[in-house]
């Protein structure tokens, strides 16, 4: 029965990529914002996503925990618009339309050939991050978690190998195994760090606990690397700016805990930034 669900799923999602080619990117992501502002709270809990709100801004009223849970549906239904569009985006006439703010890090970073984890959140659309920094020339892996439809997930990773970037890394053991393989030949590694997890530790996430994944803080840890944060934010409609932020370096006594922590810290600056274009439905707090 959940195959068949899955089926009718990707047979709708292809129906409106079809419609999204035809109608042009600026059409299609404010029709996809549009979209999922009334079908998202269909299908996550309004009361969830109000409740990490408020978790996150205590002294918030309604009235703008609302607003933001509108935006956040709005940019989210734009994102699912845009990814037909990834290829304009890299290469074609969209291109024009992400703006880069510390591009010049970017450049240090392929000049001495060092090995660095990026991380971000998934802000306005963060698949702009992975495909930017392959376009710079920089050699990359990018993890991600697979689709719970076989079906879509398998046209997802197609248009990330091809467009975003082709070292696609299933979270997992055996994305690990090749991770620290890639590792081994001077590959740096893009990862969300924002999403809930089922292992990891419990770290300080807007003065609260939160399980937050360790896999940023082992690379650190076990290849001596520093990390770089980058955050993505929606201008407006269709016009994007990237901001990469300079490397920061642990000591090697450094913790797991420590280093989680202040990327979590790091996380919060990004999401204080532009709250509305952060995905507030993950259950971070569970």
């Amino acid at each position: 029965m959940k195959q068949i669900k899955y089926f009718f799923q990707f047979l709708l999602i292809i129906f409106f990529f079809s419609l999204f080619k035809i109608l042009g990117c600026r059409i299609s992501s404010a029709l996809g914002g549009r979209l999922f502002e009334i079908i998202g709270p269909l299908f996550r809990s309004k009361n969830l996503i109000l409740s990490n709100i408020k978790r996150a801004f205590p002294d918030i009223d309604l009235k703008n925990s609302k607003r933001i849970s509108k935006l956040m549906w709005n940019n989210y239904g734009r994102v699912f618009a845009e990814y037909i569009f990834i290829k304009d985006f890299r290469t074609g006439s969209l291109n024009k339309n992400i703006e880069i703010d510390g591009q010049e890090i970017l450049e240090d970073i392929k000049k001495r050939n060092l090995q660095v984890v990026f991380i971000s959140g998934h802000f306005s659309n963060f698949e702009l991050m992975a495909m930017h920094l392959e376009k710079t020339g920089i050699n990359l892996s990018a993890i991600y978690r697979p689709l719970n439809n076989n079906f879509l997930n398998k046209i997802m990773v197609s248009i990330r190998e091809k467009y975003i970037c082709k070292n696609q890394i299933k979270k997992g053991i055996g994305g690990m195994k090749k991770l620290v393989s890639l590792k081994k030949n001077n590959y740096s590694t893009a990862l969300m760090i924002d999403q809930r997890v089922s292992e990891g530790i419990r770290s300080n996430f807007f003065n609260q606990e939160a399980l937050t994944t360790t896999i940023p803080a082992q690379l650190i840890k076990r290849f001596n690397i520093p990390v770089v944060p980058i955050f993505i934010e929606r201008i407006n409609e269709i016009n994007f700016k990237i901001i990469i932020k300079k490397p920061i370096f642990f000591t090697k006594e450094s913790s797991l805990e420590k280093i989680t922590n202040e990327l979590n810290l790091n996380l919060e600056k990004m999401i204080l930034h532009k709250p509305e274009h952060w995905i507030w439905s993950h259950n971070r707090w569970k």
